[in-house]
């Protein structure tokens, strides 16, 4: 099967179940990615400008796209959507322009149960493309963000935290604070450190341009403001006993029910109340189960987080087990604060995955 039939016939399936097909724009605006993406995104796009100096990409994923044309069209109201094709990204070792396939569920209050039908339709999508020797891989950002803000980590430490489970690091990438003279910037880290990532950003950048600085050594204002961002992070540090809760947290990993169990383990010896996080947990692989999704072949890993920083929830990915190289060849979750941030007046629930069409029928490495 050639990736264009793979994308008709996932298409086909999507619309049938109410995932209505789209086509955004393939030239985005740049500045929106590496926002929410993360800096390490922006030396994977391809950037370009138009005439008035405004950087632009080609379009590097479909979510953040589909999400703008859903808040331009539908605003908070409910509504699923379907894609298929070109992307473009720099991968090591692949392509930097290749086939994407997807679905995305914007507004629907039942979390639980949108997670089961994303994540049944990925699998179900996958069978008429001869994809059966599979791996399943679940994580769950909102079970690790309830974790460290009952244990009263700070927002600076707590940005740490996350960015270094995100990029794979775990805690042995977090340096202790350096007590040896505060840096010469010591009154604007002060001044950020604590607010939300998108607000301290955006006080940078009207600093700097106050200032009337617009590039410093190669780097755009957005750019040194990232760098002050992490500055101001790195100002905060985990206690040994944080450290040893989120590190045997870390350490939990099964089947969905296994985890669960030792979730509420943790959590009742650590007196923390994990309650409301754990209950969606459980009531998610309740909904997979009544999917006929068998749960018990999925595995679970507290250390498993997706490489992109406006995940809130639920995530996974499935891998092809004939692959030895582990890449994925679906993935998605839930980003339920990705829509305020691009211009939602409220909090609008969204959850989706992508499918790499040219890892499903392209030959196995």
């Amino acid at each position: 099967m050639t990736e264009t039939d793979a994308i008709l016939a996932l298409i086909a399936l999507f619309e049938r179940e109410g995932y209505a097909r789209v086509e955004p724009p393939v030239l985005q605006p740049a500045d929106v990615f590496v926002d929410l993406s993360g800096e390490d995104i922006r030396r994977r796009m391809f950037v370009t400008q138009d005439a008035s100096g405004t950087e632009l990409c080609l379009r590097p994923e479909y979510t953040i796209p589909v999400c703008l044309q859903h808040l331009g069209t539908h605003g908070a109201e409910p509504a699923g959507y379907s894609y298929g094709g070109p992307v473009f990204r720099m991968r090591p070792g692949e392509t930097g322009e290749f086939l994407q396939a997807g679905l995305e569920s914007i507004g629907r209050r039942d979390i639980s149960a949108t997670d089961a039908e994303i994540l049944g339709l990925a699998l179900e999508g996958l069978e008429p493309l001869g994809l059966r020797d599979i791996k399943v891989k679940l994580g769950d950002m909102g079970l690790l963000n309830a974790l460290i803000d009952a244990l009263g980590v700070s927002p600076a430490a707590k940005r740490r935290v996350i960015r270094a489970i995100v990029s794979g690091q775990g805690l042995a990438a977090l340096s202790e604070p350096d007590q040896q003279g505060q840096p010469e910037h010591a009154g604007l880290l002060a001044a950020i450190e604590g607010q939300a990532p998108q607000a301290a950003k955006a006080f940078v950048e009207d600093i700097l341009s106050i200032a009337g600085i617009a590039r410093v050594g190669g780097r755009s204002a957005g750019e040194i403001a990232e760098r002050f961002l992490a500055r101001a992070a790195n100002r905060g540090g985990l206690s040994e006993e944080v450290r040893a809760v989120i590190e045997r947290y870390l350490s939990i990993s099964g089947d969905p029910d296994q985890a669960a169990d030792a979730v509420r383990v943790l959590a009742k010896e650590a007196g923390l109340d994990l309650s409301e996080a754990l209950g969606l947990f459980e009531e998610r692989t309740g909904f997979m189960a009544a999917r006929g999704l068998d749960v018990g072949a999925f595995s679970f890993a507290a250390t498993f987080a997706r490489n992109l920083d406006y995940y809130t929830g639920f995530i996974f990915e499935v891998q092809d087990a004939r692959r030895a190289d582990g890449k994925p060849i679906v993935g998605g979750g839930r980003y339920d604060h990705l829509l305020e941030h691009l211009g939602a007046t409220q909090p609008i629930p969204a959850v989706g995955c992508s499918f790499w069409l040219d890892r499903i029928t392209g030959s196995t490495p």
